[in-house]
């Protein structure tokens, strides 16, 4: 009993901690904090953004039907690299859900997943996203590599990259919505 009363802060801090890592309640402990701190990404600087020097890049979508990214030359995308195991991922796909739902038809987005087809198909079916989902069939374009996950990309018409986001974001915020009104008009 002295033990306990000595120590009882250090065993409730290894106790969360463990909690964190090693439960599932910490995998949705961390997605809830990943939501609370999103800011929204900034556009970058004109002098700044890098042109797509290669549009031959093969995605697979759910159902195993190949795209070419070259289809998609001379229009607004949104590229999102993500994986059902990874929290600032998930704390972002409502904000990209309704993200979706308003510029569906004006942007082409492209939820490329880093995980399995039956893990993706369950967890787009058990959230009720839309948003369409690919898979690598061949090399990602040097311009949109990534060491990390989420990574998020906005590109114009002319193949720049607008904005570039590495970790979870806001991205149905008012700025982000205003560069993309801006970006469709161009």
């Amino acid at each position: 009993m002295k033990f306990l009363k000595k120590h009882y802060k250090n065993i409730l801090f290894a106790s969360i901690i463990l909690i964190l890592f090693l439960t599932p309640a910490g995998f949705q402990l961390k997605v809830l904090l990943h939501k609370y701190i999103n800011f929204s990404p900034s556009e970058i600087a004109i002098e700044e953004q890098v042109t797509l020097a290669n549009y031959n890049w093969q995605l697979t979508d759910l159902n195993g039907a190949e795209i070419n990214f070259n289809e998609f030359k001379n229009k607004v995308v949104i590229i999102n690299f993500w994986a059902t195991w990874c929290p600032p991922c998930m704390a972002e796909m409502e904000s990209f859900q309704e993200l979706y739902d308003s510029y569906k038809n004006e942007v082409v987005f492209l939820f490329v997943a880093n995980d399995k087809v039956e893990k993706v198909n369950s967890f787009i079916s058990s959230n009720n996203y839309s948003f369409p989902n690919y898979f690598e069939a061949s090399s990602t374009p040097l311009e949109l590599v990534s060491s990390s996950i989420p990574a998020t990309y906005i590109i114009n018409k002319n193949g720049k990259i607008v904005m570039e986001k590495k970790g979870s974001a806001n991205w149905n915020s008012d700025s982000v919505r205003k560069v993309i009104d801006k970006l469709i008009k161009e």
